[in-house]
């Protein structure tokens, strides 16, 4: 057998051996009531390992392009092991061990952020969610119920390089938007958001730690010293770069901006990202745990079990899967978040492979390169020409020949302005975007692959460029 061949056969061998044992503890249906995998249901999961390789190779070094990282094989085995049981982490009696592990794994994020967990401190307030979209949503909901409240602004301000889905929550949830300018890093523009405030109608100011286009870190620490003159809430969203805070290899602006999190009222971080879970495992936190309030609600037959909180007390979404936080427990317990550990060299290693991969395409005359270096392990370049047009011609036709060559990047629409000056003589209007190539180098791998990849890109761009 080839190595990975053992590496599956040993993984499921342990997974069987866990679930035996947790087999034991319980009182399971009659044998007679088992289910079985007969002859037609191997066939259908047959035909659906034929469908499943309609994919890329996204757990490989070679797949650089979207937010796709393989969970860790711990995780995987206890998203298994606790799937055996399938636990809904709602209310206790849907889910009580799985509960008291997902408290505690929010405990370690919270404390990551840099808020005490001691047991004599106000404890912050969070939970688990299906994903990073809904985290916001309840984090950006709580910012409009303590407006309301309170009789202040309720306008919500973000970057307008923040993901799409703040202006769409506050769509939803009936709230103001003002989308705020950026910087020529791709980072909110401190001069814009000042003048936007000045108008007296935000209420919370969104500052994003690693935009999802070009991974830049809003300055957090400088919007903090905003907030003592204007008085608004903060809210990170966090989802992508959270984790970042444990790297040791940051430059300046952005290790000050993670340094500042504890700053922020509340806070968003995908564990499915570079938390190394399964989707959907997202979290919300709250560094003032009295918004619980706002959660409050009747339930005629939930609550009734224990006198110990129920997670659905404190969460909008109502059934959430116990496996997620059965899976994130036991990652946390195998891989702690310590500066310096093994989980904080895995970031180290994407960023460092971005530098790496940056260094590279600084040296050929065929990409333009942004103003700002990567900040996190996204990295994004255009493709030299006379115009924009023929620019974003180019990267798009990169981009299909680096599929041939077996190398999987992504493309992104970004502003030319983040570009220098002249990088198009022909044609640089003002507002004008450029196609570009994007990779996002999460993969701990990615540093030791950085020139394969650079190889690949080479050959594809010959080939490309070329024609």
């Amino acid at each position: 057998m080839t190595p990975r061949e053992v590496a599956r056969e040993e993984f499921l061998r342990r997974l069987g051996e866990a679930e035996r044992r947790l087999d034991a503890g319980f009182l399971w249906l009659p044998e007679s009531a088992a289910p079985e995998l007969d002859d037609r249901a191997a066939a259908v999961l047959d035909e659906a390992a034929e469908r499943l390789k309609d994919n890329d190779p996204y757990g490989h070094p070679l797949y650089a392009g979207q937010m796709l990282k393989p969970p860790h094989p711990v995780a995987r085995a206890a998203y298994a092991l606790a799937m055996s049981i399938n636990p809904n982490n709602h209310a206790l009696d849907g889910g009580r061990a799985s509960s008291a592990m997902e408290l505690e794994a929010v405990a370690e994020l919270a404390k990551m952020a840099g808020w005490s967990c001691a047991a004599d401190q106000p404890q912050p307030l969070g939970h688990l969610t299906s994903g990073g979209t809904f985290a916001n949503l309840e984090a950006l909901w709580i910012a409009g119920q303590l407006a309301s409240e309170k009789g202040t602004p309720r306008g919500i301000a973000a970057s307008d390089q923040a993901h799409y889905t703040h202006a769409r929550i506050s769509a939803v949830l009936g709230l103001p938007f003002v989308a705020v300018g950026s910087d020529d890093a791709g980072r909110m523009d401190l001069d814009a958001l000042e003048a936007a405030l000045g108008a007296g109608e935000i209420g919370t100011v969104v500052a994003t730690l690693g935009t999802t286009a070009t991974g830049a870190v809003d300055p957090l620490h400088r919007i903090a010293e905003l907030r003592a003159r204007y008085g608004f809430r903060i809210h990170a969203d966090a989802a992508y770069g959270g984790y970042f805070t444990l790297a040791g290899n940051l430059d300046a602006e952005a290790r000050a901006a993670f340094d500042a999190m504890a700053q922020a009222d509340s806070l968003v971080i995908d564990p499915h990202k570079h938390g190394l879970q399964p989707y959907g495992c997202g979290c919300v936190l709250f560094r003032d745990p009295a918004v619980g309030r706002f959660y409050k609600h009747d339930s005629p037959y939930t609550y009734f079990t224990s006198p110990n909180l129920h997670l659905g007390e404190i969460s909008l979404e109502c059934s959430r899967a116990g496996a997620a936080a059965v899976a994130l427990w036991a990652t946390q317990r195998l891989l702690p978040y310590e500066l310096g550990g093994e989980f904080a060299r895995g970031l180290e290693s994407g960023r460092g492979a971005a530098l790496a991969l940056h260094a590279k395409l600084a040296g050929d005359a065929r990409f333009v390169l942004p103003i700002a270096p990567p900040a996190l392990d996204i990295l994004v370049w255009a493709v030299r020409g006379a115009t924009i047009v023929e620019s974003s011609t180019r990267a798009r036709a990169i981009f299909e020949e680096a599929r041939r060559h077996d190398l999987y990047l992504a493309l992104a629409e970004l502003p030319a302005r983040f570009f220098p000056a002249g990088s198009w003589p022909a044609n640089s209007g003002e507002g004008a975007s450029v196609t570009c190539l994007r990779s996002v180098l999460m993969k701990p791998e990615h540093l030791a692959w950085a020139g394969e990849i650079w190889s690949r890109l080479q050959g594809a761009s010959a080939a490309t460029l070329a024609r």
